[in-house]
């Protein structure tokens, strides 16, 4: 304990904050009310049962991001005793942003520039269980330190004892806060609700469902400005380079949150193309999680709206899905520390301690 508290001396000399390093993660929640709201009752694209949910929840208001992706790494992956990192995230240049430094023991994560700073865009190459161990180290506090039963293997789901290849369910109780866990996967309901949901999209009072997650039921353009109903997916032009043709070498990511003017009712962006997002389904355990959201290589448009929907088994690892966090209450956002800037900050630590596929989403 003396040697946390040394370290966040540190870090406060350092970096001019009173937050300990490892808690510089900013995650901006957005409330979901409404709480009993109906089911979708079906749109234009086809009949649905998703949406309702009878409590209020905070969802992501972007997905997980590069920057903060990379500051887990750096937490608690110097060993990566869990294969947190995929290292497509340092090769793959569609997606690119992190790359990594070292040998296991003493590895070091940093944000790539790759065509811009990586570190706004969304976290790519991300299993079922990647996104659950950024959960529990989130629902843990950010700690650092190996990737154990108190950083990232319980909290929010129990990963040690869950059997191989099998999504647990989220635990009602966080074993290392004595309460509920503070951040998870949302569910699919959770997911929807935020996304395509109004309670007043029929006038004031009378719910329903868009069939995009920009507040609209018409074909999104792909153009990145601050217009309403845009969106990150390959209409016969890529929306990064509003090219057709396909290059190797080109990111396509968009920062998180850069269509200013498509935003779902609820307060998210970015529910409707850039990266698909893991959900949890119904929350039980099982063999496989679902994903939704569209792409930023989506040909078709109707991949992005509410009857789109995909299930992958949890060990699942793509250029085309990330994730974002829900909460039971809408959280407030953390102090963050430029993920960019912590290499000389983990050097000082480091030195006063003596240590310290693009692959197609399969689609139902």
């Amino acid at each position: 304990m003396a040697m946390k508290h040394w370290m966040a001396g540190i870090v406060a000399v350092v970096c001019l904050a009173a937050a300990p390093l490892w808690a510089g993660i900013t995650y901006e929640m957005v409330t979901v009310g409404d709480p009993g709201n109906p089911r979708d009752a079906g749109n234009s694209f086809a009949p649905n049962v998703f949406g309702r949910v009878d409590y209020i929840y905070g969802i992501g208001k972007y997905d997980v991001t590069i920057g903060q992706y990379t500051a887990f790494l750096n937490a608690v992956a110097q060993t990566d005793t869990y294969a947190l990192y995929n290292t497509n995230m340092g090769t793959d240049l569609n997606i690119a942003g992190i790359s990594r430094s070292g040998s296991s023991g003493s590895y070091f994560y940093s944000v790539m520039d790759n065509g811009g700073s990586s570190a706004n865009r969304p976290i790519t190459y991300v299993s079922w269980f990647d996104a659950a161990r950024f959960a529990n180290w989130m629902a843990n506090g950010q700690p650092i330190g190996a990737q154990s039963a108190t950083t990232t293997e319980n909290g929010a789901y129990d990963l040690i004892t869950a059997a191989t290849g099998t999504a647990p369910a989220k635990n009602g109780t966080n074993p290392n806060t004595g309460a509920a866990p503070t951040f998870s996967i949302p569910t699919e309901n959770e997911w929807y609700k935020a996304a395509y949901y109004s309670p007043n999209l029929g006038g004031p009072g009378v719910g329903g469902y868009y069939a995009y997650a920009t507040q609209d039921d018409t074909e999104p353009g792909n153009v990145v400005e601050g217009t309403a109903n845009q969106a990150n997916y390959r209409n016969l032009v890529y929306s990064v380079t509003q090219s057709s043709v396909y290059e190797s070498n080109q990111n396509y990511l968009t920062d998180v949150g850069a269509f200013t003017g498509s935003v779902s009712f609820y307060g998210t962006f970015d529910q409707s193309g850039n990266v698909s997002q893991w959900n949890d389904l119904d929350g039980t355990a099982g063999s496989t999680r679902g994903s939704r959201g569209g792409y930023w290589d989506d040909g078709l448009a109707i991949l992005l709206t509410s009857a789109s929907r995909g299930t992958s088994a949890p060990s699942f690892e793509s250029s085309l899905i990330g994730f974002r966090l829900a909460s039971p209450v809408s959280s407030a956002p953390v102090p963050e520390i430029d993920p960019a800037g912590m290499g000389s900050v983990l050097a000082l630590v480091t030195g006063a301690l003596g240590l310290l596929e693009r692959r197609q989403l399969k689609a139902i």
